[in-house]
């Protein structure tokens, strides 16, 4: 067959009818189309077809039609010709891994995505699309309340994976901007259930350092708190410790506390577009049952496992109730629920901000580590530091449009 492959590249200014008009043509002369690309900057059209022709006593002709019609339009017309095996090894690559790469800040500047692109040219990976994920960024108002996110996604099989998730983390760190870099498979477009630490993740506070406050006993909890989060105590053993400094609280602290609790920035915009979009939802912590069923409450949540505190006569005794939501027990707990709800783990998000979560962030498929220790950021894939918890729609594909704000 007496093929020839053309490359026809339309940019101008962007106005109704382009597409339309010149896919005309190639109808009216029995084209085939290969591949179509088609990208607007603020009234900027850049339009690519790949077509096929069998004959080509109609190249000329069609060529001649198409240039016209460019001409009428106002648009710049471009044409390529392409080598027929240049094209089918063009083919045969489709089948490589595609990866994705999310950028997230308040606002992402050209260092930042010259530092990103960089890497990706560096370990032998083609970006195929860029897009943006959030709207405009205004220019005038106030940029701490600006969310921008751009996804990149990419084609071909890093060099070295762990020295490239390595890289750009230090990317992040340099540039202030946040990096999540994940596998583009049916499991990313079809997550199902988002699992959530709760204390300095869905609240911005450790309730049992605010309980201990009101006790008297703050600076103790505290610094065993702190040690805990660093992963420098045994959670079980810290927890005990904690909780009996809390003897003999009136419980009626816990409601105090309960009904001012701080909500992270952003909760409640993905609660809401997570229940809208048919996602299940679990708090897994290892802080206290009140609190959890309040924010359940409070922002719908499914499922909440948590530690019960043991009360008497309208005292805390000093003594919890059951096994000890620790680390371990999260990630058991996700993988019950995931079973429970027939949800492969791969469809799994976790995320949290201390090394006690960090078993059930490695367990999940997107595991995030949010405004976390730097041991937490080290040891989990993704992490977020730069805007509140809504950014984790944009992790997982959710563009502004999309997103009930």
């Amino acid at each position: 067959m007496n093929n020839e492959i053309i490359l026809l590249s339309i940019n101008g200014e962007d106005k109704p009818g382009i597409s339309s008009s010149l896919t005309d043509i190639l109808a009216q002369y029995g084209a085939q189309i290969l591949d179509i690309g088609q990208s607007v900057i603020h009234q900027q059209l850049n339009l690519g077809i790949m077509f096929r022709i069998t004959d080509k006593s109609v190249s000329a002709p069609i060529l001649k039609d198409l240039l016209f019609k460019a001409y009428e339009l106002g648009v710049h017309a471009k044409f390529s010709p392409v080598d027929v095996d240049e094209y089918e090894e063009w083919v045969a690559h489709q089948g490589k891994e595609r990866y994705i790469i999310t950028m997230i800040a308040r606002e992402i500047n050209a260092l930042q995505l010259s530092k990103v692109t960089d890497l990706v040219y560096n370990q032998s990976l083609n970006i195929d699309i860029i897009t943006r994920l959030t709207g405009r960024p205004s220019i005038k108002k106030d940029s701490l309340k600006n969310k921008s996110s751009v996804e990149l996604s990419l084609r071909g099989n890093p060099v070295d994976e762990l020295a490239f998730r390595n890289s750009l983390m230090k990317i992040s760190q340099e540039t202030g901007v946040d990096i999540a870099f994940q596998k583009d498979n049916i499991y990313r477009r079809t997550r199902r259930l988002v699992c959530f630490d709760m204390d300095s993740t869905l609240i911005q506070t450790e309730v049992i350092v605010e309980l201990a406050k009101r006790h008297g006993v703050g600076d103790q909890v505290h610094e065993i708190t702190e040690a805990a989060m660093r992963g420098e105590l045994d959670f079980n053993e810290s927890f005990i410790q904690r909780v009996a400094l809390l003897k003999g609280l009136d419980e009626n602290v816990m409601f105090d506390i309960a009904r001012n609790l701080p909500i992270t920035e952003g909760a409640e915009t993905l609660f809401r577009n997570l229940r809208k979009y048919g996602f299940k939802t679990a708090i897994l912590s290892g802080g206290f049952n009140y609190f959890g069923r309040f924010l359940q409450h409070k922002l719908g949540i499914d499922y909440v496992f948590s530690n019960e505190l043991e009360i008497k006569n309208g005292k805390l005794t000093g003594k919890h109730l059951g096994e000890i939501v620790n680390g371990e027990m999260k990630a058991e707990l996700l993988k019950k629920i995931a079973f429970k709800e027939d949800i492969h783990l791969e469809q799994v998000v976790a995320i949290g901000d201390g090394a006690n979560d960090l078993p059930m962030l490695n367990v999940a498929g997107l595991g995030i580590a949010f405004h976390a220790k730097q041991k937490v950021k080290e040891n989990a894939k993704n992490s977020i530091s730069t805007i509140g918890l809504d950014a984790i729609l944009y992790l997982m594909g959710f563009r502004d449009r999309e997103i009930d704000g």
